[in-house]
């Protein structure tokens, strides 16, 4: 299966902080993978570096390269000139939405389509029939195709990132990064959400990476986890591996951020063994 993101030793320093630090990650085609760590540990910039919102570092031990489908985005703290290309195939969600609140539903979703339009069209927003009929069925896939005459700040929270979630599926995304798309929301709403996105890559074959601060979320709705730590990746691997003793141990007390206090499990310390308790 071939990659559908690549990070090749890619770094990000702010003044004195390291935000990610030599991070190689690969996401394979139609692959959903959850990106864990508690706050300040990368995750938020890691996304941004795969998107190409940011430059990664030019200097350093890492390269800084990142492909999207094989398309380079970025190399040694350098936009691509064919970066455009690799953006078409990569669809955003962000925790603030990242809609424009005064626009309607729909129009917020053929957003999505600017990509395949000439400048023309796409500057006076001269949207076709096959475009609206698309942004419609993508509105109806995620549920809120009633609401696609309504403006986007009259939609709830969890309704809103839906409208995000449809735009991606209009712009025909191959990989969808989602960074913290739950954070902002009600129980209920996160529980939607998290099931749009993860029915929307099954059954168009996205790639999906999602940055999670709630490790319950990562655990139900993901195979792979893959987790973060002061920038670095400290853990790649099955879901299944992931519990409230292993986050301890990889955050310290940091992990009460990532476990619902119910889970949170601190380490018994080690138990003093007596002469008398003491087995020949």
């Amino acid at each position: 299966m071939a990659a559908a993101l690549q990070l090749d030793r890619v770094s990000k320093t702010y003044g004195a902080m390291r935000a990610v630090e030599n991070v190689s990650l690969t996401i394979r085609e139609g692959e959903r993978v959850a990106l864990i760590g508690a706050s300040g540990s990368g995750k938020s910039t890691l996304i941004r570096l795969a998107s190409g919102l940011i430059l990664a570092d030019a200097q350093g031990s890492g390269t800084g390269a990142v492909h999207a489908f094989g398309i380079k985005v970025q190399e040694g703290g350098r936009l691509e000139s064919d970066v455009r290309a690799a953006r078409r195939n990569i669809g955003l969600v962000f925790q603030q939405f990242a809609l424009s609140g005064r626009l309607s539903v729909m129009t917020n979703v053929l957003v999505g389509a600017l990509g395949r339009m000439n400048a023309l069209r796409g500057t006076f927003g001269l949207f076709n029939e096959d475009e609206r009929r698309t942004a419609y069925a993508a509105l109806a896939e995620v549920g809120i195709a009633q609401h696609a005459a309504k403006r986007a700040r009259e939609l709830s929270g969890g309704q809103q990132q839906r409208v995000a979630i449809a735009r991606a599926l209009v712009q025909g995304a191959r990989l969808v990064l989602a960074d913290e798309p739950i954070a902002s929301l009600d129980p209920k709403s996160a529980k939607r959400v998290m099931d749009t996105l993860v029915t929307m890559s099954r059954d168009h074959g996205i790639a999906l990476c999602v940055s999670l601060h709630q490790v319950d979320y990562a655990t139900a709705y993901f195979d792979r986890v893959v987790a973060m730590n002061a920038g670095r990746v400290v853990f790649d691997g099955p879901a299944s591996q992931i519990n409230a003793a292993f986050l301890t141990e990889l955050y310290g007390a940091s992990a009460e951020e990532l476990i619902l206090p119910s889970q949170f499990v601190v380490p018994a310390p080690p138990v003093a063994i007596s002469q008398s308790q003491t087995v020949s």
